[in-house]
Protein backbone atom coordinates (compact mmCIF):
# COMPACT_ATOMS: atom_id res chain seq x y z
CA UNK A 1 0.00 0.00 0.00
CA UNK A 2 2.51 2.58 0.71
CA UNK A 3 4.45 1.77 -2.30
CA UNK A 4 1.65 2.69 -4.40
CA UNK A 5 0.96 5.88 -1.97
CA UNK A 6 4.78 6.83 -2.80
CA UNK A 7 4.13 6.60 -6.67
CA UNK A 8 0.44 8.34 -6.61
CA UNK A 9 2.79 11.00 -4.83
CA UNK A 10 5.37 10.77 -7.68
CA UNK A 11 2.97 11.31 -10.41
CA UNK A 12 0.68 13.89 -8.88
CA UNK A 13 4.11 16.20 -8.32
CA UNK A 14 5.51 14.91 -11.61
CA UNK A 15 2.13 16.55 -13.25
CA UNK A 16 2.82 19.77 -10.75
CA UNK A 17 7.01 20.07 -12.61
CA UNK A 18 6.08 19.14 -16.46
CA UNK A 19 2.91 18.67 -18.24
CA UNK A 20 2.16 18.14 -21.70
CA UNK A 21 0.74 20.45 -24.32
CA UNK A 22 -1.55 19.46 -26.91
CA UNK A 23 0.01 20.72 -30.67
CA UNK A 24 -1.23 23.36 -32.20
CA UNK A 25 -3.60 23.46 -34.58
CA UNK A 26 -2.85 23.37 -38.49
CA UNK A 27 -3.91 24.81 -41.71
CA UNK A 28 -4.47 22.26 -44.51
CA UNK A 29 -0.93 23.71 -45.81
CA UNK A 30 0.60 23.34 -42.62
CA UNK A 31 -0.24 19.87 -42.71
CA UNK A 32 0.34 19.23 -46.33
CA UNK A 33 4.04 20.70 -45.92
CA UNK A 34 5.19 19.22 -42.56
CA UNK A 35 4.14 15.77 -43.52
CA UNK A 36 6.59 16.25 -46.41
CA UNK A 37 9.45 16.42 -43.64
CA UNK A 38 9.82 13.36 -42.12
CA UNK A 39 9.54 14.03 -38.10
CA UNK A 40 13.05 12.15 -36.71
CA UNK A 41 13.31 10.38 -33.67
CA UNK A 42 14.49 12.85 -31.00
CA UNK A 43 15.16 13.26 -27.53
CA UNK A 44 12.18 13.46 -24.86
CA UNK A 45 14.47 15.75 -22.83
CA UNK A 46 13.53 18.07 -26.23
CA UNK A 47 10.04 17.62 -26.22
CA UNK A 48 7.15 20.88 -25.65
CA UNK A 49 6.23 20.87 -22.27
CA UNK A 50 4.77 23.48 -20.01
CA UNK A 51 7.22 23.68 -16.75
CA UNK A 52 8.06 26.00 -13.54
CA UNK A 53 9.41 28.77 -15.15
CA UNK A 54 13.12 28.72 -14.37
CA UNK A 55 14.26 31.84 -15.96
CA UNK A 56 12.98 34.65 -13.60
CA UNK A 57 11.88 36.55 -16.46
CA UNK A 58 9.13 38.56 -17.21
CA UNK A 59 5.72 37.07 -18.91
CA UNK A 60 6.04 37.20 -22.85
CA UNK A 61 9.92 37.07 -22.59
CA UNK A 62 11.40 34.43 -24.78
CA UNK A 63 14.74 33.36 -23.11
CA UNK A 64 17.54 30.52 -25.32
CA UNK A 65 19.78 28.47 -22.74
CA UNK A 66 22.20 27.93 -25.28
CA UNK A 67 24.09 25.47 -23.36
CA UNK A 68 20.88 23.32 -22.26
CA UNK A 69 19.49 23.52 -25.76
CA UNK A 70 16.27 24.75 -24.65
CA UNK A 71 14.12 27.92 -25.41
CA UNK A 72 11.74 29.07 -22.63
CA UNK A 73 8.70 30.99 -23.60
CA UNK A 74 7.70 32.49 -20.19
CA UNK A 75 3.86 32.78 -19.41
CA UNK A 76 2.27 34.13 -16.36
CA UNK A 77 1.97 32.47 -13.03
CA UNK A 78 5.73 31.33 -12.45
CA UNK A 79 5.38 28.92 -15.93
CA UNK A 80 6.83 28.64 -18.91
CA UNK A 81 7.08 26.82 -22.37
CA UNK A 82 10.19 24.89 -22.85
CA UNK A 83 11.07 23.96 -26.50
CA UNK A 84 14.14 21.75 -27.29
CA UNK A 85 16.29 23.61 -30.33
CA UNK A 86 19.06 23.50 -32.60
CA UNK A 87 22.43 26.30 -31.69
CA UNK A 88 24.70 28.04 -33.61
CA UNK A 89 28.00 26.03 -33.35
CA UNK A 90 30.92 27.28 -31.38
CA UNK A 91 32.00 29.35 -34.42
CA UNK A 92 28.53 31.13 -34.85
CA UNK A 93 26.79 31.22 -31.85
CA UNK A 94 25.68 34.64 -30.29
CA UNK A 95 23.95 35.71 -27.32
CA UNK A 96 22.78 38.63 -26.37
CA UNK A 97 18.64 40.76 -26.09
CA UNK A 98 16.80 41.49 -29.12
CA UNK A 99 13.42 41.68 -30.43
CA UNK A 100 11.05 39.68 -32.50
CA UNK A 101 11.05 42.69 -35.54
CA UNK A 102 8.54 40.23 -37.92
CA UNK A 103 7.19 37.10 -38.04
CA UNK A 104 6.60 35.05 -41.44
CA UNK A 105 5.00 31.62 -42.07
CA UNK A 106 6.45 29.61 -44.79
CA UNK A 107 9.64 32.63 -45.25
CA UNK A 108 11.45 32.83 -47.71
CA UNK A 109 15.37 32.30 -47.42
CA UNK A 110 18.05 34.54 -48.65
CA UNK A 111 20.97 33.43 -46.75
CA UNK A 112 23.55 36.27 -45.97
CA UNK A 113 26.31 36.84 -48.45
CA UNK A 114 29.21 35.89 -45.49
CA UNK A 115 27.10 32.33 -45.47
CA UNK A 116 27.33 32.26 -49.39
CA UNK A 117 31.03 33.18 -48.99
CA UNK A 118 31.47 30.27 -46.59
CA UNK A 119 28.80 27.73 -48.33
CA UNK A 120 29.00 28.85 -52.18
CA UNK A 121 26.92 25.78 -52.76
CA UNK A 122 23.73 27.96 -50.70
CA UNK A 123 21.35 30.40 -52.74
CA UNK A 124 18.01 32.00 -51.82
CA UNK A 125 14.63 29.98 -51.96
CA UNK A 126 10.94 30.04 -51.54
CA UNK A 127 9.04 28.57 -48.94
CA UNK A 128 8.76 25.04 -48.92
CA UNK A 129 8.82 22.32 -46.76
CA UNK A 130 12.26 22.10 -48.15
CA UNK A 131 13.32 25.37 -46.99
CA UNK A 132 15.85 25.26 -44.22
CA UNK A 133 13.89 28.04 -42.53
CA UNK A 134 11.07 25.56 -42.13
CA UNK A 135 7.24 26.40 -41.47
CA UNK A 136 7.99 29.72 -39.09
CA UNK A 137 10.70 32.26 -38.69
CA UNK A 138 10.68 35.08 -36.00
CA UNK A 139 13.35 37.90 -37.03
CA UNK A 140 15.22 39.38 -34.43
CA UNK A 141 16.57 43.12 -34.32
CA UNK A 142 18.47 44.99 -32.74
CA UNK A 143 17.37 48.73 -31.60
CA UNK A 144 15.36 48.86 -34.95
CA UNK A 145 18.66 46.97 -36.78
CA UNK A 146 18.25 43.32 -38.58
CA UNK A 147 20.56 40.95 -36.41
CA UNK A 148 20.58 38.63 -39.72
CA UNK A 149 19.79 35.99 -36.80
CA UNK A 150 15.90 34.10 -36.68
CA UNK A 151 13.99 31.37 -34.85
CA UNK A 152 13.06 29.33 -36.95
CA UNK A 153 11.84 25.91 -37.88
CA UNK A 154 13.88 23.61 -39.42
CA UNK A 155 14.07 20.82 -42.55
CA UNK A 156 16.65 18.31 -40.14
CA UNK A 157 14.72 18.15 -37.02
CA UNK A 158 17.33 15.33 -36.03
CA UNK A 159 19.63 17.87 -35.05
CA UNK A 160 17.66 19.18 -32.29
CA UNK A 161 19.58 19.78 -29.57
CA UNK A 162 22.82 19.73 -31.28
CA UNK A 163 24.99 22.99 -31.87
CA UNK A 164 24.94 23.13 -35.79
CA UNK A 165 23.28 26.43 -37.06
CA UNK A 166 25.35 29.37 -38.16
CA UNK A 167 23.88 31.57 -35.18
CA UNK A 168 19.77 30.74 -35.44
CA UNK A 169 17.60 28.93 -33.17
CA UNK A 170 16.14 26.15 -34.94
CA UNK A 171 12.85 24.37 -33.58
CA UNK A 172 11.14 21.74 -34.38
CA UNK A 173 8.43 23.02 -37.22
CA UNK A 174 5.43 21.88 -34.73
CA UNK A 175 6.77 23.85 -32.05
CA UNK A 176 7.85 26.78 -33.91
CA UNK A 177 4.15 26.58 -34.78
CA UNK A 178 3.63 26.80 -31.48
CA UNK A 179 5.61 29.17 -30.34
CA UNK A 180 4.83 31.74 -33.24
CA UNK A 181 1.18 31.33 -32.04
CA UNK A 182 1.85 32.52 -28.91
CA UNK A 183 3.53 35.70 -28.99
CA UNK A 184 3.22 38.74 -30.76
CA UNK A 185 5.98 40.87 -33.09
CA UNK A 186 7.67 43.28 -30.18
CA UNK A 187 8.38 40.62 -28.00
CA UNK A 188 11.77 40.08 -25.90
CA UNK A 189 14.36 37.62 -26.75
CA UNK A 190 17.31 36.55 -24.53
CA UNK A 191 20.13 34.39 -25.68
CA UNK A 192 22.27 33.18 -23.08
Amino acid sequence: MRIISVLGCALLLAGCTFKGVPDPALSARDAEYMALVPEAEFDPHFARYEIADPTREAPGTIVVETKERQLYLVLPNGRAMRYGVSVGDEAYGWTGTARIDRKAEWPAWNPPAEMVRRWPHVHAMQGGPMNPLGARALYLSDRGRDTLYRIHGTNEPEKIGQAVSSGCIRMRNIDVVDLYNRVPVGATVIVR
